[in-house]
């Protein structure tokens, strides 16, 4: 048959396979929250009916979601192949919260579904419409795509080919789902022997291209991409970290089957500000502001947080623009030490912004995007054993990442999205994972937690609204440390004769102290509006300067 029948997974799509556990399910995912709106039903359920029929109406735009996993003979490589007993029902599941619907109670069974792994007798995504949330006002959906299927960027850009910036609601024309036949064994294994011809003799190629061709050629064909020389020295660096391991804390350890989730949402604007004031990037924030929390957390689980050396892995995008329409990951990431040592949460800032420009210049992402590149040499049997087998000492304690989203308003079937709360897979070892999505002047944390290494996640989460603000008000003080004129006051007459000093009362010293013509005048910060940027990724590079540069400190930040 057709070589189009199937499509061969990236050793990287299939790691994230492989180093699945039953302890360790690897789904990337999202909860997010709507207003019932027109989806609500006279008796003040949500209409699931309408809400199948429209997502089935785009399934067309993402075959992946309706193909499933074979796996080749001998070499035991997976690859994708149509679903012929798709079932949209089977993946669109419904259930309600018992009454009042609080947040907590979604919480929990928002955890308790997180925990389980998916099925891979099917297409690897669920999505459960979880209703009755504050009294019926507003219903949840909870999405799990294993993480084979796409990295953080392209869930991004799946939100809105799922929702519409629309209120309206449009019926697409139902477009017939016509899979491909499925490949026989032979066919298969006939993959498998051209694959293992056509990759040594690509590699030759390349190598030959590269060796012949003068920079000038290169650069006039597109070939000038990474050198050797500086894939080497990340990897170098890489191997480094992974020499030794991360100090071990009490987030850190062998994983159970259960989780904990939670969330936290603050304004977007509030970050910006306090970016554009420390001449940082958005992700340098999120960082200082986990690093704070992490400070106090770990104190309170009776740690010398001086002593720590306290490394999270950060995703980063190594998408182009030829990556567009093809699915699955195109991820690095970056190895960075949190300064929980340093007291001050400017120090705290200026040394991860230090970390972050070095490791960009270096071009430290290189390292993971060239063991992949490597892995694809290795045969299935081999990457199956050896990804599970990471221990929980690893080189990294926990993961950050941070994903923009739209800034306007999306809406499903009519019932408008008010926020959406990212949830990243846990690590080998890491019992914390933090991920942030930016949508429509929010920045949604999402956090997800090992039931028993994290039993406090609630007070984490609370650190860290503590922590940013901590890091608003140093911020603050900097500004008014910063001016350049010294306070003015009133000119006194000059006194017509020196006279002794007489004693005051402790009541004139106290009246002459409060006396407002002695007081420095305040000065007021101005929150100016200004056009923004987008927020920017982990896995991005910096976002462009605001043409604003007035600071502007904010408040507010809310659960």
């Amino acid at each position: 048959m057709a070589r189009f029948g199937f499509e061969r997974l990236s050793a990287q799509d299939a790691g994230f396979l492989w180093a699945e556990t039953p302890n360790q399910p690897m789904h990337v995912g999202a909860l997010a929250l709507f207003e019932t709106g027109p989806l609500q039903r006279e008796d003040g359920g949500v209409d699931i009916d309408r809400y199948r029929a429209q997502a089935e109406s785009r399934l067309h735009w993402i075959p992946r979601y309706r193909q499933k996993l074979e796996w080749t003979p001998v070499e035991r490589w997976p690859v994708w192949v149509d679903d012929r007993n798709f079932d949209i029902a089977h993946h669109i599941r419904h259930i309600a919260l018992p009454r009042p619907g609080t947040q907590e109670q979604l919480k929990e069974i928002a955890a308790r579904i997180n925990s389980r792994r998916l099925d891979r007798r099917h297409a690897l995504w669920e999505v459960w419409v979880i209703e009755g949330v504050e009294g019926g006002e507003q219903f949840a959906i909870l999405n799990k795509i294993h993480h084979c299927m796409i990295d953080g960027a392209a869930g991004a850009d799946l939100s809105q080919v799922l929702m519409s910036p629309s209120p309206k609601v449009e019926e697409g024309p139902e477009i017939p789902y016509m899979p491909r036949p499925a490949p026989t064994r032979s066919e298969l294994l006939g993959d498998v022997v051209s694959e293992t011809v056509r990759r040594p003799l690509a590699l030759a190629r390349d190598w030959i291209a590269q060796a012949t061709s003068s920079p000038a050629q290169r650069a006039a064909t597109e070939m000038d991409g990474p050198s050797a020389r500086e894939r080497l020295r990340a990897f170098a660096e890489m191997a480094s970290h992974a020499a030794t391991a991360a100090s071990p804390t009490p987030i850190n350890g062998d994983l159970g089957p259960h989780r904990r989730l939670d969330w936290l949402t603050m304004p977007l604007d509030d970050v910006k500000e306090l970016r554009r004031e420390l001449g940082c990037t958005i992700n340098d924030v999120v960082l200082a502001t986990v690093t704070g929390a992490l400070r106090r957390y770990l104190f309170r689980r009776r740690m010398d947080v001086k002593e720590l050396d306290f490394r999270i892995s950060a995703p980063v995008s190594m998408r182009r623009p030829e990556h567009d329409r093809i699915q699955g990951n195109h991820v690095s990431s970056w190895v960075v030490r949190l300064p929980l040592s340093l007291d001050d949460p400017i120090e705290q800032i200026e040394a991860i912004q230090q970390t972050t420009e070095e490791l960009k210049a270096s071009n430290a992402a290189l390292a993971v995007d060239t063991i992949m590149e490597l892995a694809e040499w290795v045969p299935g049997p081999i990457l199956e054993r050896a990804l599970p087998a990471i221990g929980s000492s690893g080189p990294v304690n926990m993961i950050v990442t941070n994903v923009p989203g739209p800034q306007f308003p999306l809406y499903l079937a009519g019932s408008r999205l008010l926020a959406m709360y990212p949830v990243v897979p846990l690590i080998p070892g890491g019992g914390l994972g933090v991920a942030l999505f930016s949508y429509e002047g929010k920045l949604c944390w999402g956090f997800n937690g090992d039931f028993e290494l994290v039993p406090d996640l609630t007070s984490l989460v609370d650190d860290i609204a503590a922590s940013f603000e901590g890091l608003r008000q140093a911020t603050v003080d900097r500004y008014l440390g910063r001016r350049t004129a010294a306070p003015e006051s009133p000119s006194l007459p000059e006194p017509e004769s020196v006279e002794a000093p007489v004693e005051e009362t402790a009541a004139e010293v106290d009246e002459e102290e409060a006396s407002p013509a002695e007081a420095p005048t305040p000065i007021a910060l101005v929150d100016q509006p200004a056009p923004e940027p987008e927020a920017e990724p982990i896995e991005a590079s910096s976002p462009p300067e605001d043409e604003d540069e007035t600071p502007g400190i904010s408040t507010a930040v809310g659960r």
